[in-house]
């Protein structure tokens, strides 16, 4: 056997195992197995990417799923790609020509397009690198992106099929615009922020009474340039009798009426509220209804234009100031007080966005929401944790139209033609009979997959594209089967789709998730995935969500320098409790790096002390259970027992549940208690074979959360077959398990561990023994202690252990209780009891000290209402340990004297 480093190196581990593994082609998935699939599309990261903290989190979730089926005996895919990311990815570009001196106009849109994609080839790979650093098991041969041409070709295949069905249209509505990327958003790409604004009270004067008014309150008042009514509530007893009259719009001197609507808040300001169609989506409606005049007062970059009269030129918020102060010195401005404002911000920039009226292209959700709100209703998709079920719901079943359009130059450019000859004349014409080009009756709008050689209405060659591109989810929808060659029917897709799990961050439910299930029922007929793992999110200690702007970013690639890969996943994997944030800080990967070592250790005393022809055997054929001495029987059921509840937990999504038993078991079990009681006869053939099957199970339950010290171990076992990744999960044998076996032991060591806690508590030296007595309080425990005293004695450093028949204390002496026993030390000769009762009390009164600091902190309000839950509840469970230690020590101090 090679000689086993003293220490664990990661580095010089792990890239030494991905290339093996790649090399031998171990993540590739066959379509045509005889074996059940289990496959998993990766939520494709944007191109502009790099590896966070929430995607270490959610790919090693994906990772641990894929490895765990994949030792099942599935045949298990998890598919990679990657994200065009529209705006994210042509902000990134113009920034970089920037340097340049250059805008994107100045290059065009086809020279800019070139800088994009030499971008992509040179930067977009940077996030696929970094997975592989954390292990991810993807099958890397096929790897699709969002804008390859096959992929693009899905994308104009849907947007086609749903115009022919009417679910596409376009039309002029207000939409979210953002005026920093200078496009449309969707609602989902617009979240409100609540920020610090005004309310500004702006006097109307009647028209037949300049000198009488009606006050309007506004939030925006740069838009009043664009009013075209004002509105109030028609049971509004303070302005009935005004409905219908004519104001004169300040600034303006624009004539409008008074209109009268039950949508009107009577509790908002006055009670008036201002009407401005062009610029919000309420007014949109009223103007509607009305038939209102739509006045667009801003351009795309939120400057006003030509509408504006004297304000041309000025951007939004410039002139909202000026406004406020002409219509001072007009005397229409009443007053201003602060407000609290819900605000939609670009979700790329952070721009504030304004609401804008603007042609753009809509899908009709509704009909492709039924369906999709079904399947979940009837369990045929299941969330976990179940709370985001009613989340869906509530958002499938209050759908709006989704907004497709993006007037930006990277991304799916919309299959959307024109013939200028029939916009130019203005007529159609009956097309040609045979066309596979869909039309309507718009003249001169033409909907095709691929570009049209001429007009089918006219003949015209005289063609050109939309300069729209699509929504980037409206390319993401379609991940779970266009990543597969739909429409093609291949062999990839009828055996992976419909795919088996989604893990995903909360907060894209509704940009993807909700998006994908309506795209799969839609186009395949079928759900795209059954269940769906929603992870929580990744904030630092405090319960902040980590960003750059608060300094509280820890970068995953950096905690993999440190301590590697199998460190951080393992470490996540211990915090992730179902649909919990997480608290994260640097010292929690402390624990992963210990344990590794642990393992490590563990694993390198073991196979220093195996004979390698001893332990060739099969357990359950070459020796009997009742052969086994009382240890080797227990870690075997204990063993089996834990890898059935192990089973039971990755089964059911509870990653953090398998990482605690796995970490529990090894540590305080495997090397606590079984290493060191067989010790001292590790040759013993059945301590060989135990202590061999024991670990090398161990490592295959433990290689999907830490894949690359387990294979390191793993081709160090004597004669390893292949790859850890290619053997087969352990199977529960029942005939092991023993509860009765596993409650004895577990009470022998609870006694053992009083012991040594007495002997830890009075510092009494390791080589010193001990006199013990102890009462138990029923037969069976009297039996169980007689029958193993020589354990307890070796294991405890017992010198003598008395079993009193009696319930009466031994003095002097230290007691505790321990379930139905009482336990005794002896300590007369073994310590000075003064000089032990003066450090005792020192110790009391530094736990006091820190618990009463504890305790001002809890009553402390705003330390209540600031910090996370997870640290209040810490903060309490730390002041309860602490009066138990106290009380402890106490009784100790008493006994003493």
């Amino acid at each position: 056997m090679n000689e086993i480093p003293t220490q664990y190196n990661p580095k010089e581990v792990e890239d030494k195992w991905y290339k093996f593994w790649e090399e031998n082609d171990l993540f590739f998935a066959k379509s045509n197995s005889i074996k059940k699939p289990f496959s998993i599309v990766i939520p494709p990261p944007n191109i502009t990417g790099i590896l966070h903290m929430g995607h270490a989190l959610n790919n090693t979730i994906q990772d641990i799923l894929i490895r765990y089926y994949r030792m099942k005996g599935y045949e298990a895919l998890w598919l990679p790609g990657t994200d065009h990311a529209g705006i994210a990815t042509q902000n990134v570009v113009e920034k970089q020509i920037a340097k340049e001196g250059l805008r994107r106009q100045d290059l065009g849109r086809e020279k800019f397009l070139e800088r994009v994609w030499e971008w992509k080839e040179k930067y977009g790979s940077n996030i696929i690198k970094q997975l592989k650093r954390l292990g991810a098991s993807c099958d890397w041969r096929r790897e699709r992106f969002t804008m390859d041409q096959a992929y693009s070709e899905a994308v104009n295949e849907v947007f086609v099929r749903l115009y022919e069905k009417g679910l596409i249209y376009q039309g002029s509505y207000i939409i979210n615009w953002c005026p920093r990327c200078q496009t449309a958003l969707s609602d989902e790409e617009a979240p409100h922020k609540e920020i610090e604004g005004s309310l500004y009270y702006i006097r109307y004067p009647f028209k037949e009474h300049p000198d009488s008014f009606i006050v309007v309150a506004t939030t925006r008042p740069e838009t009043m340039l664009g009013d075209t009514a004002v509105a109030v509530h028609p049971y509004d007893h303070r302005y009935k009798k005004f409905i219908g009259k004519t104001l004169i719009l300040p600034l303006i001197n624009r004539e409008i009426k008074i209109i009268a609507d039950s949508v009107v808040d009577r509790k908002f300001g006055t009670g008036a509220v201002k009407v401005t169609p062009a610029h919000d989506p309420v007014d949109y409606q009223l103007g509607k209804k009305h038939n209102l005049e739509f006045i667009n007062i801003m351009d795309v970059s939120a400057i006003l234009n030509e509408n504006a009269g004297k304000y041309k030129g000025l951007d939004r918020f410039q002139a909202r100031k000026l406004i406020t102060e002409d219509l001072k010195t007009e005397n229409l401005l009443e007053k201003i007080e602060s407000y609290k404002i819900s605000v939609g911000h670009c979700y790329r920039c952070n721009t504030i966005i304004e609401p804008y009226l603007s042609t753009q292209w809509f899908v009709k959700m509704k009909p492709l929401a039924e369906p999709a709100i079904k399947v979940v209703k009837e369990g045929r998709i299941r969330f976990h944790p179940k709370r985001w079920t009613k989340v869906y719901l509530n958002w499938m079943e209050n759908i709006k139209d989704w907004c497709i359009s993006r007037q930006i130059w990277w991304g799916h450019r919309l299959p959307v033609y024109y013939c200028r000859d029939c916009q130019q004349r203005d007529k159609s014409q009956t097309p040609d009979s045979n066309s596979q080009i869909n039309l309507k009756e718009e003249p001169g709008l033409i909907v095709s997959k691929e570009k049209p050689e001429k007009c089918p209405f006219c003949g015209s060659t005289d063609i050109y594209q939309d300069e729209d591109v699509l929504d980037t989810w409206f390319s993401s929808w379609l991940w779970p089967f266009a990543t597969f060659y739909w429409p093609k029917e291949t062999e990839e897709l009828k055996y992976f789709y419909p795919t088996s799990v989604l893990v995903t961050a909360p907060e894209i439910i509704f940009f993807w998730v909700a998006r994908m299930i309506m795209a799969g029922l839609e186009f395949m007929g079928e759900i795209p995935f059954s269940d769906v793992y929603i992870h929580g999110t990744v904030r630092d200690i405090e319960g902040r969500k980590m960003s750059k702007s608060l300094g509280n970013i820890i970068d995953p690639l950096e905690i993999i320098e440190h301590v590697g890969a199998d460190a951080l996943r393992f470490s996540l994997m211990l915090i992730t409790a179902c649909g919990q944030d997480i608290f994260l800080s640097e010292e929690k990967f402390k624990t992963g790096r210990n344990f590794a070592n642990k393992i490590w250790n563990a694993s390198r005393f073991v196979l220093m002390n195996l004979n390698p022809e001893e332990v060739r055997v099969d357990l359950c054929v070459f020796f009997k259970k009742e052969d086994l001495s009382l240890i080797n029987r227990w870690i075997l059921s204990r063993f089996y027992s834990i890898l059935k509840k192990i089973t039971k937990a990755l089964d059911n999504y509870r990653f953090n549940e398998a990482a605690n038993l796995l970490y529990s078991f090894f540590w305080h079990e495997f090397c606590d208690w079984y290493l060191e009681i067989t010790k001292a006869d590790i040759k013993d053939k059945h301590n060989q074979v135990v202590m061999y099957k024991i670990l090398e199970k161990f490592l295959r339950i433990l290689h999907p959360f830490m894949p690359f010290i387990t294979e390191e171990i793993w081709q160090r076992l004597p004669s390893p077959d292949q790859s850890i990744m290619l053997q087969p999960w352990p199977h529960v044998q029942e005939e092991m398990i023993d509860k009765k076996l596993e409650e004895d032991v577990r009470f022998l060591f609870s006694v053992i561990t009083q012991i040594r806690n007495f002997r830890s508590l009075i510092e009494i030296k390791p080589e010193q023994k001990v006199d013990i007595s102890v009462y138990p309080h029923t037969k069976k425990r009297l039996d169980l202690i007689q029958q193993h005293s020589l354990m307890i004695k070796n294991l405890a450093k017992v010198n003598q252990l008395q079993i009193l028949r009696v319930d009466k204390p031994p003095r002097p002496s230290l007691s505790a209780i321990v379930e139905d026993i009482d336990i005794y030390l002896h300590f007369t000769r073994l310590i000075d009891i003064k000089k032990e009762q003066l450090r005792i009390k020192e110790m009391i009164s530094e736990l006091s000290a820190i618990c009463k600091k504890k305790e001002q902190n809890i009553k402390n309000k705003e330390f209540i209402h600031k910090a996370p839950k997870e640290i209040v509840t810490k903060e309490r469970n730390e002041i309860k340990r602490l009066k138990g230690e106290i009380i402890r020590l106490e009784k100790i101090y008493n006994e003493l004297c």
